[in-house]
């Protein structure tokens, strides 16, 4: 059965887990009524960090447009557009054993496409989850649900995998942030 997370708790996710090897880390959300006239796009990237928690190069921003990093041990598996449907809307899969060893922590996003010139923003998103699933058994392993905390916020770093102790951990982070995309890639070292 799965862990249920609440913000800013952290959880053991390989030793709890021995043999894991290959997790899929899926993102979803639904958004609210809304009728200004734009589709409402959210995207999941992912930032490959050092120690210092920076990229080391581009290479680290897995996202719509560079859908693998960690010399192919993250791997994005593509943009969904709409969010319509249940389940996940963007997945990653991950092979934990062959995360190159200067990647410390592995940052999960979502972000509006375009959410300042189309007067969107995180108040109008519900149901966001981010769940860690065992790709070898289908098994949800960890699931974090962020609640209803946002308003104004254009961005959000829902989690973390972290190395702790030759383990990998799970923070649920759960922090908005205004400025979108260019923000977070700034705040993650790369030039927006």
């Amino acid at each position: 059965m799965a862990i249920s997370l609440s913000k800013g708790q952290k959880v053991d996710l390989t030793k709890g887990n021995p043999g894991l090897k290959n997790i899929t880390v899926g993102l979803g959300w639904d958004t609210n009524k809304y009728d200004g006239g734009h589709s409402f796009d959210l995207d999941s990237s992912v930032f490959l960090l050092n120690g210092a928690g920076k990229c080391e190069s581009e290479k680290d921003f897995i996202f719509y447009n560079n859908l693998e990093g960690g010399n192919g041990s993250v791997v994005h598996t593509g943009d969904n557009l709409t969010g319509e449907g249940d389940g996940d809307d963007e997945q990653v899969k991950i092979s934990l054993a062959d995360v190159p060893a200067s990647i410390e922590k592995i940052a999960f996003t979502i972000t509006i496409h375009d959410a300042e010139q189309r007067n969107q923003n995180f108040g109008q998103v519900s149901n966001s989850y981010v769940r860690i699933v065992n790709t070898e058994n289908n098994e949800e392993l960890i699931r974090y649900d962020l609640g209803e905390d946002f308003s104004i916020e254009t961005a959000v770093v829902v989690g973390e995998l972290y190395r702790h102790n030759g383990e990998w951990k799970f923070n649920a982070i759960g922090s908005g942030y205004q400025g979108g995309l260019a923000s977070l890639v700034k705040d993650y070292g790369l030039q927006a």
